[in-house]
């Protein structure tokens, strides 16, 4: 295996990373207003992922910059070609993490409204950007013969990709509601999980027709393995939340993530980024990575530090791994 197949493997490692931590961090912030009732129980929800939030958007910026060190011609066509969306989600993850300071720190009713409804649209709009920019990069966009985007916002908004968002939302947030429940104690808990056992229901409708419309266009036998496992994951997400084993149906949710963004990449392969105009356009791990002298030096600097971020985050996870509930709020929030 060439390094360029390599860091491609990695850079697919990063984001499913990404989409299963930031995920249910996603989905606590829809579950904001979905699942509380009132603001003590949107404090607990917050509380949940407090301590982990900005801990989980590190492997977003490790995977934005392996994708600009070792494929410097994809991160240049994809961050030109979808500037507009992943602008907006940039902005979305600002305004969120200054939501999540500044919420507590008055307590008039105005300000923490405000900053309770920008948490919430902060987390649903780039959960439903990330399935819709992945969706466009798996399908094929207007590339031409010099690697430049040629197509325009609108051209992002198919069929395909808004499906993809959908399945992106209703995946994070039930992932959201899994992880809620297995954080929480006392009426929310309950909640949690009955609310996680509608959603469960309507992603696995959504993702079922998404991920076969991928394995027909683009698949072969290792994305279709990795569907039959997505599907099974799910299914049995679905099915221990619906019987209170929260922590088994976590680690399901979490193998969904992990089998969709699998397949999404196993589809693309060797392709990183296809062309909608002619195949000989497309870019591919070969044609879009960086010398092999770089690609070298990285895999060091990546086998060294790797470890470390892992370790302590783990250990940030573990520390912070108790349940809590509204009898934990101060009143004065």
């Amino acid at each position: 295996m060439e390094l360029h197949d390599v860091w491609f493997v990695l850079i697919a490692v990063l984001w499913t990373g990404y989409f299963f931590l930031e995920g249910f961090d996603f989905g606590i912030g829809v579950l904001t207003k979905l699942l509380a009732r009132d603001r003590k129980e949107r404090r607990v929800l917050i509380n949940t992922i407090g301590p982990v939030w900005d801990g989980n958007e590190v492997w977003l910026l490790s995977a934005g910059g392996a994708t600009f060190a070792a494929f410097p011609e994809w991160y240049a066509t994809l961050f030109s070609g979808f500037y507009l969306p992943l602008l907006i989600i940039l902005v979305c993850l600002i305004v969120r993490g200054v939501a999540f300071e500044y919420r507590a720190k008055r307590s008039g009713e105005k300000w923490q409204t405000n900053w309770e409804h920008a948490i919430f649209w902060t987390s649903l709009i780039p959960a439903v950007l990330w399935g819709v920019a992945f969706g466009n990069i798996v399908r094929g966009v207007k590339i031409d013969a010099d690697m430049e985007y040629v197509g325009n916002f609108w051209d992002l908004l198919n069929p395909y990709a808004i499906l993809g968002g959908l399945v992106t939302l209703f995946l994070f947030t039930f992932h959201g509601a899994v992880f809620a429940g297995l954080k929480t104690v006392g009426d929310i808990r309950e909640r949690a999980g009955r609310l996680a056992l509608k959603l469960g229901i309507v992603t696995a409708v959504l993702a079922l027709g998404f991920l076969i419309w991928t394995q027909l266009d683009n698949g072969d036998g290792w994305s279709l393995l990795a569907m039959i496992v997505a599907a099974v994951a799910l299914v049995a997400a679905v099915a221990l939340i619906a019987v209170g084993r929260e922590g088994w149906s976590f680690a399901f949710s979490g193998v969904t993530v992990a089998a969709v963004v699998a397949m999404l990449f196993l589809t693309l392969f060797p392709n990183v980024m296809p062309s909608s105009l002619d195949d000989a356009w497309s870019l591919t791990v070969t044609n879009a990575s960086s010398t092999p002298y770089t690609l070298k030096i990285m895999t060091w600097c990546a086998g060294i530090a790797t470890p470390v971020v892992l370790l302590y985050q783990g250990w940030t996870y573990w520390v912070f791994r108790k349940r809590i509930g509204t009898q934990h709020i101060a009143e004065a929030h």
